[in-house]
């Protein structure tokens, strides 16, 4: 009877350590055991203190009236684990990509299945035009607003500049049912969240306003998804990435205050609350734009200076983005931001063959948001968020300011370009003509954008005692470069066969003639000249040989080098030391042109290694994605290449690509295919089975 109360006195001791123990180790003071980091972030949610919250907190979806905000909780996934983190946006939140990996907490914490102390869990409402239609209430149908965490004391000066609040919000999307989930279940997949996180980070590296991605975590979760839409849906991992910005306000949060739209019938849910859209316009201005606010003490005054600020960095963006190829997919209204970030990665595309028509969202059949109307699409958003503002802006102010756009961006992009061409010292009025001519000159050749660029810095500037020989020469050796970026015959006979069939076409193009109505409501005249003109130039291509095309080209790019060549010696011009602005001119334009971007294929390799449960590609992918001008030993092709291996077909599904329920997703399929593709260096043209790949 005495060993068995002693045993149980023994017992009771370790109960008791270990309680104490424990206590200790959450004792902020200081403890036995370590405290995880993100527990030791400050959070400040000035948004949720400043601007209307939804007093209902019932689930389920509802039209959320008055409110800007609606208290969410986060759903928990199973077995949360780390697919990647970026150390770059972690150090916004002061934190290291070491201790987070290493924190045994950290992927509930960062994918919202645990709620951060200080945390306060939120749903953004907000509304959007979506491919030129009012859509209604909208709002953060997967996204979770977690709170602001305020930045670390040591943050840089030009970070502070760009986010002047000197908080980031952070949000987690992938969490879960909100009010705003509309049909979907709020959840993301593992697709989605790396082709998200990879992007974020890698526009970020390009030197392009972005929202960050500082995590991406999946799970043991599952939900079925139809990747393309043929009636087969299968079991994918849940993911969650946990993004970061000054703020995901939009310009469609703007919109929960309009009235009934004559087209669709829709409203905002607000509409009418002038009160509450005024309180949304001073903390978006007094948080954000804080110069403006001090300087212009006049409400109308600081409101059309607040205006020209967005629609200037709007220009800005939207010309750096045709500047490295990028076409974002789904530019709708509530997919803009209202502090001029790249916003919301769903079916964007980097460009490979430059083609100005191009479009990477295989939902948008009418082109809506291809590469060349995204400058014009902006504009008309921009528009849209002067609508929604109202009375808060003179109509007087917003002609005047929507009127500067087009010579803004067109100022932004040629500086851009001038810089991509080593145009550095003088600024020529022929500058324009030969930007157009090289592009130009890409179309027609096929050549591939991102290369094209890069390839140019090689091309050598004349010297002052260069003979016609030399000349020609120098000519030559630049044209067999950027020959190797050109398509072949049957590579361009494929990019300009109609997307339209013939049979279609011949019925839309009688309706215009016999009934002009019923052809403005199946088709419209910018798509039907599209395609007459594949069709012309596929007739073309049928008509010609891989040889005389390769003449062609060389050609046409022995033409545009001439000219090319001729500007830069106008760079030596009054300058003794030529070989010192051939230096700059080379070292500005290979820090200019990425020698890498996330093309299709290569956040394709990513995820079919990731969904087999090897995470090193998303890394290795991530990591070469953070220094896209270097040329990196070693980092140049996929590991498995290097060592000879694959990581597996392309997925087999068949199925056409049809149009998804919400465009966000980011959904990537590939056509079937009967062997592995193999694998190419991250900086070369993209492979044959590249252009099976469908975003959606």
């Amino acid at each position: 009877m005495a060993s068995v109360v002693l045993r149980r006195i023994h017992f009771l001791r370790k109960n008791v350590i270990f309680r104490l123990v424990f206590t200790a180790g959450m004792d902020p003071m200081g403890s036995a055991f370590s405290r995880s980091p993100l527990e030791s972030l400050q959070f400040d949610n000035v948004a949720l203190k400043k601007l209307p919250l939804d007093p209902s907190e019932e689930p389920g979806v509802r039209i959320v009236k008055g409110a800007c905000f609606s208290r969410v909780q986060p759903q928990p996934l199973v077995k949360p684990t780390f697919v990647a983190v970026s150390e770059p946006a972690l150090a916004l939140l002061g934190l290291g990509a070491e201790e987070v990996l290493h924190d045994p907490l950290g992927p509930e914490y960062l994918s919202g299945s645990k709620v951060m102390p200080g945390s306060d869990p939120a749903a953004h409402c907000y509304c959007g035009h979506q491919f030129g239609h009012f859509a209604g209430q909208l709002g953060d149908g997967a996204a979770c607003y977690l709170g602001e965490v305020k930045a670390p004391a040591n943050q840089s000066g030009d970070l502070l500049r760009e986010n002047p609040c000197g908080r980031w919000e952070i949000q987690v999307k992938g969490a879960g049912l909100t009010p705003y989930s509309r049909q979907a279940d709020g959840r993301k997949v593992l697709r989605s969240s790396i082709r998200e996180f990879l992007c974020s980070e890698a526009m970020n590296a390009l030197g392009i306003p972005t929202t960050r991605a500082a995590s991406v975590v999946t799970s043991d979760l599952r939900v079925a998804r139809d990747v393309f839409y043929n009636g087969q849906p299968r079991l994918e991992r849940c993911s969650v990435v946990l993004r970061i910005a000054p703020t995901f306000i939009r310009f469609g949060s703007f919109e929960i205050f309009k009235p009934m739209d004559e087209f669709t019938g829709r409203q905002g849910p607000s509409v009418g609350r002038s009160d509450i859209k005024a309180q949304l316009l001073d903390y978006v201005i007094e948080t954000f734009y804080p110069e403006i606010q001090r300087t212009h003490p006049e409400r109308s005054d600081r409101n059309a200076a607040f205006f020209r600020e967005v629609t200037v960095r709007t220009a800005r963006l939207v010309a750096q983005w045709q500047c490295v190829g990028f076409c974002h997919g789904v530019l709708n209204t509530d997919n803009m931001s209202i502090v001029g970030v790249t916003l919301d990665y769903g079916p964007y595309g980097f460009m490979d063959r430059f083609d100005p028509d191009f479009v990477c969202n295989a939902s948008d059949s009418s082109g809506r948001y291809s590469y060349q109307a995204q400058p014009a699409v902006c504009r008309w958003n921009l528009a849209r968020l002067a609508e929604a503002l109202g009375t808060e802006l003179k109509p007087e102010s917003v002609e005047a300011i929507l009127d500067e756009y087009l010579p803004l961006y067109n100022g932004f992009y040629l500086d851009n370009m001038r810089k991509k061409l080593g145009l550095l010292r003088r600024e020529e009025p022929e500058d324009e003509a030969l930007i157009t001519d090289l592009m130009q000159t890409m179309h027609n050749t096929g050549a591939d954008f991102t290369n094209t660029f890069r390839s140019l810095s090689q091309v050598g500037t004349p010297a002052r005692e260069e003979t016609q020989d030399q000349a020609e020469e120098e000519v030559s050796r630049s044209v067999d470069l950027l020959m190797k970026q050109c398509s072949s015959l049957e590579e361009l006979k494929e990019a300009n066969k109609p997307t339209m069939d013939t049979r279609e076409l011949a019925m839309v193009l009688s309706l215009a003639q016999t009934n002009p109505a019923l052809f403005e409501m199946v088709s419209d005249k910018r798509t039907v000249a599209r395609q007459l003109e594949r069709l012309a130039r596929l007739k073309e291509l049928m008509d010609t040989n891989q040889e005389d095309l390769r003449a062609k080209q060389r050609d046409d790019w022995a033409r545009w080098v001439k000219c090319y060549r001729n500007r830069l010696l106008q760079e030596c011009r009054g300058d003794s030391d030529t070989q010192l602005v051939e230096e700059e001119r080379v070292k500005v334009m290979d820090s200019t042109n990425p020698q890498v971007v996330l093309r299709n294929y290569i956040a394709q390799n990513a995820i079919e290694a990731a969904e087999t449960g090897d995470f090193s590609e998303v890394q290795r992918v991530l990591k070469v994605l953070e220094k896209p001008f270097c040329v990196q030993q070693g980092l140049e092709q996929p590991l498995w290449l290097r060592q000879g291996g694959g990581v597996g077909e392309v997925r087999r599904d068949e199925g056409r690509c049809g149009p998804s329920e919400e465009e966000e997703e980011g959904g990537v399929g590939t056509a079937s295919v009967s062997e592995p593709p193999p694998s190419v260096p991250y900086d070369s043209k993209p492979p044959v089975w590249a252009s099976a790949i469908c975003v959606t």
